[in-house]
């Protein structure tokens, strides 16, 4: 904004608030579905004690099940287009409650739903910021820079953080206020959002003679913006608000700045944080591999038991496609590590093969297997993916499991043996290593419940995945991502995938893809087998489904295979950094800015280009390439059905 302010001639001064006083909350809300995720409810429950009227205004859409959920907290629930973003919400809201009604409380809190809380308790702060005579206080601030980051000219303002600001009557009734808002543009991205209100607000607001306090202020912590990069220290002086944005944003980022999320998380957690409610939100929202790379997600596990609950047996199937007879033994081994009996579903693809597997089976008839079925394949279309969400859907629709264990005898026959052996084994020793290992990884189903999935780190020694596991699959992941309506974002470069198609599952985490109905028509014939086939895109997309479900994942590794893995990992990275000087994330952009088709490809360059210099023009032509690019499929579809039918 580039109005001046005017300084209030007013007689009354900065008050504290009193102590029969009435407060008002504007809580802002967007869900890309219209969901209400509960960590907003337990947010608002405890926000209640405090607030004489909770107003939720919504922007975008709300469902039937969210409003049902906001209903027994909010007072009054807007929805509202989503325009304007988080500021023209506020602005809306303060509308339609009107100047008149506004002025008979002393607090009005605008809050968003970018943070999670209270991790601490609200009371204290309440207590101690009702006492300051003030006109406007906050949770937390940012500090000011010059030149502004955002337009590399001018100041940007030390200001408190938008997502909690408390305005007291005194500034709330005054013309400065009601200018303010009068005058605010209509805002149409994050940058003009920050430009135009969080940046200016404080300053604003304190050159028209108002007194501003910070609940946790700056100058106590060591760096510029505590609610992010002071997260931990902020939680252990007692602030109640956690903020989402470190659990998404750009891990390049987090490890300039080594923002360790994970010890964070520890902090929260130990403070009585009810973790699945963080985990749900943030599994739904962010790209999986962001988010557990964010969150140090994956999981060197111990090969003695430290966590399982053998007094609360997980009930297990284990759905194993068996080409390779010769490999029947292996698979066993691996199998009886598991803690409790397990239930084995065995598919192949002839009965010669079924003959062979079931003599195997029951010349060990080891006591951890409880039941067998073997089912003979009427197609080998699809390998192991269409044998598993064809052949047994039953199985994973039943309600009869807990886990599901999904492996196959894996030989990657047309790669160099060394390559093909340890992608084999790397996929069966960080998963079934032996039974202390396999009892701890079944152990976090146990301790999480809404934990999805669990399988290996990606494959990169003797496969050129890193920076390319895509490969063909991206836009088919996409289009079937859109056809089951799952609105993860995919992530940039790499899926968080079980590349080699081994995994361990809740089958209601799979429940997406289970019920669809798919046939072996569905895939590639055998000789046909290729990137961007549906086995390739459904070894990719299954995370983004649990995603959409509300469960997150995690990757899990033996420490012998995280010693190998990281060793090889430090010295790649050590040979590709040797260069270019600064940090991975001042390489990357470097690299990306000398040869953007080559990383990105021409189009995708060119769609990344068009949203971060002309966001106005993008905004347009994707609007048009959306609905153009639904007829384009549809066509393709009828064409490709057709030809299908051709005798």
């Amino acid at each position: 904004m580039t109005m001046e302010p005017e300084r209030e001639s007013v007689t009354t001064q900065s008050t504290v608030f009193p102590a029969s006083g009435r407060r008002v909350i504007f809580y802002l809300l967007f869900d890309v579905r219209g969901d209400v995720d509960d960590y907003v409810v337990y947010k608002l429950e405890r926000l209640r004690p405090f607030t004489e009227h909770l107003f939720v205004v919504v922007n975008g859409t709300l469902s039937a099940t969210g409003r049902a959920k906001l209903e027994p907290v909010a007072d009054t629930i807007l929805v509202r287009d989503n325009v304007g973003f988080d500021v023209w919400g506020y602005k809306t809201a303060l509308e339609a409650f009107g100047d008149e009604r506004l002025a008979e409380f002393d607090e009005l809190i605008l809050m968003n739903y970018t943070w999670f809380g209270p991790v601490r308790p609200f009371e204290p702060v309440f207590e101690r910021m009702n006492a300051a005579e003030v006109d406007f206080w906050g949770m937390t601030d940012h500090a000011g820079s010059v030149p502004n980051p955002f337009t590399l000219t001018g100041e940007m303002h030390q200001h408190i953080q938008s997502h909690w600001i408390a305005v007291r009557r005194r500034m709330f009734t005054s013309e400065a206020w009601k200018s303010y808002w009068r005058d605010m543009p209509m805002i149409e991205s994050y940058t003009q959002s920050i430009l135009s209100h969080e940046s200016v607000f404080t300053h604003h607001f304190k050159e028209a003679g108002f007194v501003a306090e910070v609940a946790f202020p700056l100058e106590n912590y060591p760096s510029d913006h505590p609610a992010f990069l002071d997260a931990t220290a902020l939680l252990h002086d007692g602030c109640p608000a956690l903020k989402r944005r470190p659990f998404f944003h750009s891990p390049l980022y987090l490890d300039r700045e080594a923002v360790i999320s994970r010890w964070t998380l520890e902090v929260a957690e130990g403070y009585g944080y009810p973790m699945p409610l963080l985990f749900e939100n943030m599994a739904r929202n962010a790209e999986p591999k962001v988010l557990n790379t964010d969150a140090s997600m994956l999981e060197i596990l111990p090969e003695v038991d430290v966590q399982y609950d053998a007094e609360h047996p997980l009930r297990i199937a284990a759905i194993v496609h068996i080409f390779y007879e010769d490999l029947t033994d292996e698979l066993l081994d691996r199998l009886i590590t598991l803690p409790s009996p397990v239930d084995l579903y065995v598919t192949t693809t002839n009965d010669e093969k079924a003959a062979i597997i079931s003599e195997a089976i029951a010349r060990r008839a080891e006591p951890g297997i409880a039941a067998v079925e073997i089912r003979v394949l009427p197609s080998n279309r699809g390998r192991d993916l269409s044998a598993f969400y064809v052949a047994c859907r039953d199985v994973l629709l039943s309600d009869d499991y807990d886990l599901v264990v999904k492996i196959h005898s894996k030989k990657t026959v047309q790669q160099r043996p060394n390559a093909g052996e340890f992608f084999k084994r790397q996929q069966l020793e960080n998963l079934l290593n032996s039974p202390g290992y396999t009892a701890n990884l079944v152990g976090l189903f146990q301790k999480e419940p809404g934990l999805g999935l669990v399988f290996p780190p990606t494959i990169h020694i003797g496969f050129p995945t890193m920076g390319h596991a895509w490969f063909a699959n991206k836009e088919p992941t996409q289009e079937l991502a859109d056809e089951l309506g799952i609105r993860v974002p995919l992530d940039e470069i790499s899926p968080l995938a079980p590349l080699g198609a081994m995994f361990i599952a809740r089958p209601q985490a799979l429940r997406l893809l289970a019920e669809t109905e798919w046939g072996y028509e569905d895939y590639l014939p055998e000789s046909e087998h290729r990137d961007g086939s549906l086995a390739h895109v459904q070894e990719r997309i299954v995370t983004y489904a649990a995603a959409e479900l509300g469960y997150h994942t995690r990757t899990v590794a033996t420490a012998t295979y995280a010693a190998i893995s990281h060793t090889f990992l430090e010295y790649k990275l050590d040979q590709m950094s040797s260069a270019i000087e600064g940090y991975p994330i001042d390489q990357i952009h470097m690299i990306r800015g000398l040869m953007p088709t080559a990383v990105l490809g021409p189009v995708a360059y060119a769609k990344q280009d068009l949203r971060r210099h002309r966001p106005k023009l993008a905004s347009f032509l994707f609007a048009l390439y959306k609905p153009a690019r639904a007829v384009y499929r549809g066509a393709r579809s009828v064409r490709s059905r057709l030809r299908g039918a051709v005798p």
